[in-house]
């Protein structure tokens, strides 16, 4: 009972009072003036807009969909965008997950469900273009929405992905407090975060209870999943990288998939272990610090990621 009161406290302290927070439209991605440049240049972003007449070369390269985390934005895969344009060996589609860019209300009332539309919608459209190389890669809450893909049988009906990636993938919460939503959101109404001046305009202050309990329903949904086993499509593989300390993603949420998750075959599938403190490491773009180890280790995986993908 002690620590229930702990968890309690820390909880009420994290969650704002005021069921209504004060938004900046101007600077705020909570603002109601659009700023995500995704919704607004999407031929950017996405392989779909970009070559909606692929030719063969095109049609013939690695497309990875790079799924972003719960509050962020597309933002959180630009790094390896760039990473890709070093030798356009493969192309990268950075969905902007359903409900997020957008201002507090279409997040506030979005569900889980909504957020991974995103993933499917781009999917489908590389598909009826004639891709037949598609990889998909997921950063924290992008992890169990595509992991759920894979448990749903939605690739029986589609081609299957050759690959999936999945960076600081969240199945049990880092901080506890978050499994006390449902007790209390309803009363709090929001919790707030800090960002970095660099993440201004990129993620969410405003955290809506709602969204937090369709975070919690869809872990909660993933780690039962997990205990019932998951397989891979056919010639399907999956690669883990997982910080060794997290704040956001326990790092046992890394040994439930490698546990839970096996290949078509009953193969194992990989998980690496990263010597870093960061929660998706291979952001490190908007970041106020960070060390030159976590810039090596970014760079050491997209380039893992890349030769899987070209091999």
């Amino acid at each position: 009972m002690k620590v229930f009161y702990i968890y309690l406290s820390l909880l009420i302290f994290l969650f704002a009072c005021n069921s209504t927070p004060e938004i900046d439209d101007a600077t705020m991605l909570d603002g109601k003036i659009i700023s995500d440049s995704s919704l607004i240049h999407p031929e950017k972003y996405l392989i779909s807009a970009k070559y909606p007449s692929p030719d063969a070369s095109q049609l013939n390269k690695p497309v990875l969909i790079a799924a972003h985390g719960y509050s962020a934005t597309t933002f959180e895969w630009d790094e390896i965008r760039t990473f890709s344009n070093t030798d356009a060996s493969f192309l990268v589609s950075q969905v902007l997950l359903g409900g997020h860019g957008r201002d507090y209300a279409d997040f506030k009332a979005a569900t889980w469900k909504d957020w991974q539309s995103s993933i499917i919608i781009e999917y489908e459209k590389l598909e009826k273009l004639g891709y037949k190389k598609i990889y998909l890669a997921g950063s924290s809450t992008g992890a169990p929405l595509i992991i759920n893909l894979v448990k749903e049988g939605y690739f029986n009906q589609h081609i299957a992905p050759k690959g999936i990636f999945l960076i600081d993938p969240i199945i049990v919460p880092a901080n506890k407090t978050l499994t006390l939503v449902g007790l209390l959101g309803p009363i709090l109404g929001y919790s707030t975060t800090e960002l970095a001046s660099g993440e201004k305009g990129k993620w969410y202050v405003y955290r809506p209870q709602e969204t937090l309990q369709q975070l919690m329903n869809l872990i909660d949904m993933t780690r039962k999943d997990l205990e019932d086993g998951i397989t891979l499509p056919q010639s399907s593989f999956m690669k883990v990288y997982k910080s060794s300390v997290d704040d956001v993603a326990d790092p046992i949420s890394a040994l439930m998939i490698y546990k839970g998750i096996k290949t078509a075959t009953g193969a194992k599938i990989e998980v690496e272990m990263e010597k870093s403190k960061l929660h998706v490491f291979t952001r490190l773009a908007g970041r106020d610090n960070y060390a030159l180890a976590d810039s090596i280790l970014q760079q050491k995986v997209f380039l893992e990621m890349r030769n899987k993908m070209i091999q």
